[in-house]
């Protein structure tokens, strides 16, 4: 329900527009996005890196960085509710406004989802533009089909935090595994004992010697992506930052469901087909 239809005291309607700004600087930023950041009157930035901010700043006149929010013993969700707040500031002003986020804007960014929902609910335009995530480079650098196997994510703590249930024999993204256990949401880093945890939670589905990635994206075109195989009984041993994902591949072959087979032959499919054949691809 809208609940602010009147301009501000300048005549102007304002609106927000968050768009990811990709991965990788500069090679992955879309022309729409591109246009929402130039058309705007203020950009609000929360990025990786100081240079893919520096770089920002080339294009937009009046960038304001959203990382001094962040504080050592401050909860994130505070930050990230005076992102929110910062930003709809200036929309309330009437300013066109775009916030632009690292990877894409709706992939594990609370933020911009509060915001577009909180602008549409006082009746201001509110637009989210899409942008290649670490979740799209991962597939391209580790070779990974997620059609193939299936794929699970899960944000690592929320995977210890709540009942899920794991299917090894497709792949497990998990992300922010540097953080995990935070209850605070109050540190930057977990350590050692924390991620013993999440293996003795994993080992239920997975051996302890089974092989894991530990993977980063490039964020600059002169960097590679960060590539590391470990058994997982050594993942709580190894650094980690918050920004790398942990991938376990598949640890057990696609079990057939036979009862299912049998009711679609029943159908009329009278010539099963290999799994390659029956699954469309591109």
């Amino acid at each position: 329900m809208e609940t602010s239809t009147a301009p501000s005291q300048n005549g102007r309607r304002g609106r927000l527009a968050c768009v990811g700004l990709g991965m990788t600087l500069g090679s992955h930023l879309a022309p729409l996005a591109r246009s929402h950041i130039e058309q705007a009157d203020v950009v609000f930035a929360a990025l990786s890196d100081g240079i893919v901010e520096m770089w920002l700043q080339r294009m937009h006149p009046d960038v304001r960085s959203l990382q001094p929010y962040y504080r050592e013993g401050k909860s994130r969700m505070r930050t990230y509710r005076q992102w929110v707040e910062v930003m709809m500031a200036e929309v309330r002003a009437g300013k066109t406004v775009c916030g632009v986020f690292y990877g894409h804007p709706g992939v594990f960014a609370w933020s911009p989802h509060e915001a577009i929902r909180v602008a549409r609910a006082e009746g201001y335009e509110a637009h989210m533009e899409p942008g290649i995530s670490a979740e799209d480079c991962l597939y391209a650098d580790l070779g990974i089909d997620p059609g193939r196997f299936g794929c699970q994510h899960f944000e690592a703590s929320q995977l210890l935090l709540y009942e899920r249930r794991i299917d090894p024999a497709g792949y497990l993204v998990l992300w922010q595994v540097g953080l995990v256990g935070d209850l605070s949401l109050k540190r930057f880093a977990t350590g050692a004992t924390h991620r013993q945890v999440l293996v003795d939670l994993l080992s239920r589905d997975y051996p302890l010697e089974h092989e894991l990635i530990v993977y980063r994206c490039a964020t600059l075109p002169i960097q590679r992506p960060q590539i590391r195989r470990l058994a997982l009984r050594d993942l709580p041993h190894v650094p980690l930052a918050a920004e790398e994902t942990v991938v376990l591949p598949p640890a057990i072959p696609l079990q057939p469901n036979l009862a299912m087979r049998e009711r679609l032959q029943a159908l009329g499919e009278h010539r099963e087909q290999p799994l390659e054949d029956a699954v469309p691809t591109r």
